[in-house]
C-alpha cells in the first residue's frame, strides 16, 4: 500500500481568517484531520464530509491525547495511505511540538509538509494593541515557553539572561506558572515596575486584556480570575495600548451573533458583522433546494412572452428562476420586452448581476409597498408572472386579483429545515456565549423554533438580544413568543447590521473589564 502524506498545518491564533491559503487546501483534501484544542472549529467546515475529525486537543491539567499518542495517530493513518492534516493552534514549530511529530513521520519514512501559521506570540499582541518591538522602546523580542520543565529547574531558562534583556518578552502557555514567571524576572534584576499585559483567548470574540507591573500583575489576575489560555507580554511596548488598540475599539467587539440564513447567503451577514469586530456564528436553519414540481416553472419559462411583467421577491427566486432557464436551453434575450420588478436592493442587485435592467424597485421593501406602486404601474393588458417561493405570503396575488390583473404564480424553489450544530448552539446559549441571534425571514424564526425546541427556546433566548430584519419577521417572531430587541429601519442586511450597531455598540464593558 502507498503511503499518504502529513501536513503540519498552523492554523493560527484563534481568528479563523489569519489562517493562511494553503493551509485552508490541506484542510480540504484531508481524509483524516487531528486538530488540537486552541484551533477554531469553524474551520473543520472547510474538510470535506467523509473526512474523520479526530480531536487531540491539550488542557493545563490534562490531556484527550498524549503527544505519543498523537504521533502515532499520524504514522498510523499515513502509513494506511491517507493523506493526513495536523491543525495546531499558532505555528506548528513555535513551542507547537510540530518538530517532534516531524520526527515521529520521518523515522518511519513518511512524507510530510509544514504549513507555517501565525504564531499568537506576535497576533495576540497586535490585537491587543501592543507592538512587540517598536523603535523608541526596543528593537528585539523573545519568545519563551511558560511551562517550565521542572526536572531542569532553573536551567530550563536563563533567567539571568532574559531579564537583563531590554527587549520585550513574551511567555506562552505562562499562566499556571504566571508567580514564578514574574519572581524570577525580579530577582535577576528585572525592575518590578516594568509593565506586564495578560491577553486572553487573543483575537477572538471572548478576547480580554489586563494591565499591570510584574510587581502587582499576579494579584490582578488572580482578582480577575484570569486564567489560560493568555499570552504573556512584558516590556515597555504595553504602554502603548492606550494608543494604539484597535481591535477592541471596533462597534461590536465581543459580541457573539448567531446567523441563521441559508449557508449559501449567511457570508455577506457575517462578513459585516466581523468587519465591525463581532463574531458570526453561521447556524443555518433553512436550506433552499428546487420545487417538488419544476412543470409549471417550465410551462411559464416556455411561454414568458406572454408576460409583460416578472416580480421577484427574493434573491433566492432570481437565482433559481435563472438557473432553471439555463437547464431548459433558454435565451436571457427572450425576456426582451419583459419589464423586471425586484423587492428591495439585493434582489436588484441579483437581477443585474445577470446583466439586466430592472424597472421598479419599491421605496419601502416589503411586499405591501410594492403592492401601492403596482397599482400605479400596472393596468388591464398587463400579465404578470410571479416566481417565488413554493410557501410564501399571499399580499401580492391578492392585491393583483383585486386590480383584475391576469397573473401566475409559479414556485421556483422551496425552504426546508436546515442542518445547524443544534446541540453546540443550544450549549452555547445556556452557557451565556451568545450575544445576538439574527433572522432575516420569517422562515428563518420558524426554523430556528424547531430546531431547539418550542419548550425550551424562549428560555434559551431570554438574555440573548433578538435582531429582525423587518416588521413582518418581528411579527413571526412574537407569535412564538419570541422577544424582539432590535429591528431594522432599511429592511435590508446592512439595515440589520446599523440596528445591531445602534442597540448593541454603545452597551460594552470596557476590554479591561470584560
Amino acid at each position: 500500500m502507498q503511503k499518504g502524506i502529513v501536513y503540519l498545518v498552523g492554523a493560527g491564533p484563534g481568528d479563523r481568517k489569519l489562517i493562511t491559503l494553503r493551509g485552508i487546501e490541506c484542510i480540504q483534501k484531508a481524509d483524516v484531520l487531528v486538530y488540537d484544542r486552541l484551533v477554531s472549529r469553524r474551520l473543520l467546515s472547510y474538510a470535506r464530509p467523509d473526512c474523520e475529525l479526530i480531536y487531540g486537543g491539550k488542557y493545563p491539567d490534562h490531556h484527550i491525547l498524549r503527544q505519543g499518542e498523537i504521533n502515532q495517530v499520524l504514522v498510523d493513518k499515513a502509513l494506511a495511505g491517507k493523506v493526513v492534516t495536523r491543525l495546531k493552534g499558532g505555528d506548528p514549530f513555535v513551542f507547537g511540538r510540530g518538530g517532534e511529530e516531524a520526527e515521529a513521520l520521518v523515522a518511519h519514512g513518511i512524507t510530510f509538509e509544514v504549513v507555517p501559521g501565525i504564531s499568537s506570540s506576535v497576533a495576540v499582541p497586535a490585537y491587543a494593541g501592543i507592538p512587540v518591538t517598536h523603535r523608541d522602546f526596543t528593537t528585539s523580542f523573545a519568545v519563551i515557553t511558560g511551562h517550565l520543565n521542572q526536572a531542569k529547574g532553573d536551567a530550563a531558562v536563563r533567567w539571568d539572561l532574559i531579564s537583563q534583556a531590554h527587549g520585550t518578552l513574551i511567555f506562552l502557555m505562562g499562566m499556571e506558572k504566571l508567580p514564578v514567571i514574574m519572581l524570577k524576572l525580579q530577582e535577576n534584576g528585572r525592575s518590578p515596575a516594568t509593565p506586564v499585559a495578560l491577553i486572553r483567548w487573543g483575537t477572538t470574540a471572548d478576547q480580554q486584556t489586563i494591565t499591570g507591573t510584574i510587581a502587582d500583575i499576579v494579584d490582578i489576575a488572580k482578582a480577575r480570575n484570569f486564567g489560560s489560555p493568555a499570552v504573556v507580554v512584558v516590556g515597555e511596548v504595553v504602554n502603548l495600548r492606550q494608543q494604539l488598540q484597535w481591535f477592541e475599539r471596533k462597534p461590536l467587539f465581543g459580541r457573539r451573533v448567531v446567523v441563521t440564513r441559508t449557508r449559501e447567503q449567511a457570508g455577506k451577514l457575517s462578513e459585516q458583522l466581523e468587519e465591525l469586530g463581532g463574531e458570526a456564528w453561521e447556524f443555518p436553519v433553512i436550506a433552499t433546494v428546487p420545487p417538488t414540481d419544476y412543470a409549471p416553472l417550465d410551462d411559464a419559462i416556455a411561454n414568458i412572452k406572454q408576460f409583460s411583467w416578472l416580480i421577484f421577491t427574493s434573491v433566492n427566486g432570481v437565482n433559481f428562476f435563472f438557473r432553471r432557464c439555463k437547464d431548459l436551453g433558454k435565451d436571457i434575450r427572450e425576456l426582451a420586452g419583459v419589464k423586471l420588478c425586484a423587492i428591495g436592493p439585493a434582489t436588484r442587485q441579483a437581477l443585474e448581476d445577470y446583466h439586466l435592467k430592472v424597472d421598479l424597485v419599491p421605496e419601502e421593501y416589503r411586499a405591501e409597498a410594492l403592492v401601492d406602486v403596482l397599482r400605479q404601474q400596472l393596468c388591464a393588458q398587463d400579465r404578470v408572472l410571479l416566481p417565488r417561493a413554493e410557501v410564501a405570503r399571499d399580499i401580492i396575488p391578492h392585491a393583483l386579483a383585486d386590480m383584475g390583473i391576469p397573473f401566475q404564480v409559479v414556485a421556483v424553489y422551496r425552504t426546508i429545515l436546515g442542518g445547524g450544530e443544534t446541540e453546540q448552539l443550544r450549549e452555547m446559549l445556556t452557557k451565556g456565549m451568545i450575544d445576538v441571534v439574527t433572522f432575516t425571514s420569517s422562515s428563518t424564526v420558524q426554523n430556528f423554533v424547531q430546531l431547539l425546541g418550542k419548550d425550551q427556546v424562549s428560555e434559551l433566548v431570554n438574555n440573548v438580544t433578538i435582531a429582525s430584519i423587518g416588521p413582518i419577521t418581528s411579527a413571526t417572531a412574537r407569535k412564538l413568543g419570541l422577544k424582539v430587541d432590535v429591528e431594522a429601519l432599511e429592511y435590508t442586511i446592512p439595515g440589520l447590521v446599523q440596528a445591531i450597531v445602534e442597540h448593541c455598540g454603545n452597551n460594552l464593558p470596557s476590554a479591561e473589564n470584560r
